[in-house]
């Protein structure tokens, strides 16, 4: 970057995350990257310190062209302890606290150092979900003095979560020292936020800022390109998409697997009628087992990761979206449920009436809602949605609802936080240039 672009900027961040092309497969990329790509036009210069492509299992080309040319990117040392430090597939455990990426703090921490000497920012940004990212940023906040904004996403722990005792005593301890120290905590559902403020009675509920999740218009636009030309539903199933990960106890399937079974055997939902693309899941061959073992597969099927774009024009080309969230995680709402919201197909959220996504639904006009840890339920709601959707009666997200959660929105959320940190902490600016 030359002086004269330099000067145009009001500020700098540095944005410790994980998640950032070329890693692909999880839809908190889209967060940090549209973050990043929009921030400039808001007068925020965005250093990047992300992880070395080695140490992502996924990687492709497909989104680095969105990051922006006034982006710094600096990918760091690190390596997958699984894949890298394993010995015939085992590792020692402790090389794996608070999470098997820990190897990125040896690069991260004197990579953030120099970046804060080099390059002056103003304000220290972080992102879940590795926990690692938060080592950084709290041992960056503490050298330099930087305000430090945590972006939480969702709360990190919970009473059985991380499964094993020594990780959850680890992301408690991390959880506990982000609160204490950041200048400001990011949420982004309000149910995390009072999560956070019950946990942590004694800090100050004017710590806790919310950002949704949101969606990309431009992504979409690029999408639609790809866009088939509709096929009438007479004579083939209805196509009923879930795109991404799901995990065995968040997103558990069992209970909707039972259903179908239960509504195979009964004539009501056959293969004629209903197709079910689980996109991307990163569990495929656990899945695999349990769609074998009920015997849905004519209903079921598996499909591999695709390139975002490609995803989203799924999204955009199929009858209608699955979510699946359990009761456990009432106070997170899924990234993707806001692309689905801006795709416009009918949505058939199997979750929790009480929780956020269902609040978040609801907010959107959308009331196809059924809980996941039902069988019965399912059943009930699987059929109602169908009927709906086939006859062109399913609700939609309203204009105004998708209008509101663009990554665009978002961003400019974002930059008031940073300079809302950056005038009630003047002092650390000082100090980090004398210091660095």
């Amino acid at each position: 970057m030359g002086a004269l672009m330099v000067t145009e900027f009001k500020g700098r961040v540095l944005m410790v995350a994980y998640h950032y092309p070329p890693m692909r497969g999880s839809s908190g990329i889209q967060r940090t990257l549209k973050f990043s790509q929009y921030l400039p036009q808001h007068g925020w210069q965005p250093l990047v310190l992300s992880a070395h492509p080695r140490a992502y299992a996924n990687s492709g080309d497909d989104q680095l062209a969105e990051i922006p040319p006034e982006a710094i990117v600096h990918r760091a040392f690190a390596l997958d302890t699984s894949r890298h430090l394993s010995l015939r597939g085992r590792y020692l455990g402790w090389m794996a606290l608070p999470d098997r990426w820990v190897s990125w703090c040896l690069g991260a921490i004197p990579a953030g150092l120099r970046l804060i000497r080099r390059h002056r920012p103003q304000v220290i940004w972080t992102t879940y979900p590795i926990a690692s990212a938060k080592l950084i940023g709290l041992v960056l906040h503490r050298l330099t003095g930087l305000p430090w904004i945590a972006d939480l996403r969702d709360p990190m722990t919970d009473v059985d979560y991380p499964s094993d005792p020594l990780t959850r005593r680890v992301y408690r301890w991390i959880e506990a020292q982000t609160v204490k120290h950041c200048t400001l905590a990011v949420c982004t559902t309000p149910g995390a936020i009072v999560t956070y403020t019950r946990r942590f009675p004694r800090i100050p509920a004017s710590r806790f800022a919310l950002i949704e999740n949101g969606y990309d218009e431009e992504n979409f636009a690029n999408a639609a390109a790809l866009l088939k030309p509709a096929v009438p539903l007479t004579g083939r199933p209805f196509t009923l998409v879930h795109s991404g990960v799901i995990y065995p106890s968040e997103r558990d399937p069992i209970p909707l697997f039972e259903a179908l079974a239960a509504l195979q055997a009964a004539g009501t939902v056959t293969a004629a009628r209903l197709r079910i693309v689980l996109r991307a899941t990163a569990h495929d061959d656990y899945l695999a087992g349990l769609i074998a073992k009920y015997g849905i597969g004519e209903i079921v099927s598996l499909a591999p990761h695709v390139a975002y774009r490609d995803a989203l024009a799924e999204m955009l080309n199929a009858d209608g979206l699955l979510v699946l969230q359990a009761t456990n995680c009432n106070h997170q709402i899924p990234a993707k449920l806001y692309e689905y919201l801006r795709a416009r197909r009918p949505i058939l959220a199997l979750t929790d009436a009480t929780g956020d996504t269902a609040s978040a639904l609801r907010q959107a006009g959308i009331d196809t809602i059924a809980p996941l840890d039902d069988k019965n339920g399912i059943q009930a709601g699987l059929l109602r949605f169908l009927q709906l959707a086939e006859a062109g009666q399913a609700p939609l997200a309203s204009h105004e609802a998708i209008a509101a959660n663009s990554r665009r929105a978002r961003t400019a959320e974002l930059a008031r936080l940073l300079e809302q940190v950056t005038v009630t902490v003047p002092n650390a600016l000082k100090g980090t240039s004398e210091a660095c």
